[in-house]
């Protein structure tokens, strides 16, 4: 007993007191964060589906990466889709002469001059008859390297030829 008479008081301990407010409030938050709604995902728009198709010099010409079109070339008459690498084949890029063309002739030599790609799109395709060893060998190795990369979309043949869309 005290000097006045009375029952010494216990100290109680608060629930409100401020360090325990300060925890619900950040426990509050964190459980917040982990239900609250979340946006829905996104999903980026698909491409438009490539229908493999038959292709003659003039119709495969529009192709060329210009106005937002995808850039093909061909290389012995595969038609490889290589918008991927547009900043190399498409418009202003270092191969941009090959972007909608047959590039076999120009591949087969290790060279991108313009000279290297057929300038009647009338004509018959290059049959790459006079080409010696060591240019079939480097046209293989491209083939190769775009068939590993690109997804072929298509085939080369002649205006005229059986197999030519008709237009």
């Amino acid at each position: 007993m005290s000097a006045d008479g009375t029952a010494p008081q216990a100290e109680v301990l608060s629930i409100a007191s401020p360090i325990n407010l300060l925890l619900v409030s950040v426990f509050t938050f964190i459980v917040y964060l982990q239900f609250r709604p979340k946006q829905p995902a996104v999903l980026p728009k698909a491409p438009p589906p490539v229908v493999f198709r038959t292709f003659i010099p003039k119709t495969l010409l529009e192709f060329n990466g210009e106005n937002d079109k995808p850039v093909y070339l061909a290389v012995r008459g595969r038609v490889f889709d290589v918008s991927p690498g547009r900043n190399f084949y498409g418009p202003g890029g270092p191969y941009e002469n090959f972007a909608g063309r047959d590039a076999s002739r120009g591949l087969a030599f290790q060279s991108f001059d313009r000279e290297m790609l057929t300038e009647d799109l009338s004509a018959p395709l290059d049959d790459l008859k006079d080409l010696d060893a060591d240019q079939l060998e480097n046209l293989q190795s491209w083939e190769e390297r775009f068939s590993e990369k690109y997804l072929i979309v298509g085939k080369l043949v002649a205006e005229g030829d059986s197999e030519a869309p008709k237009s």
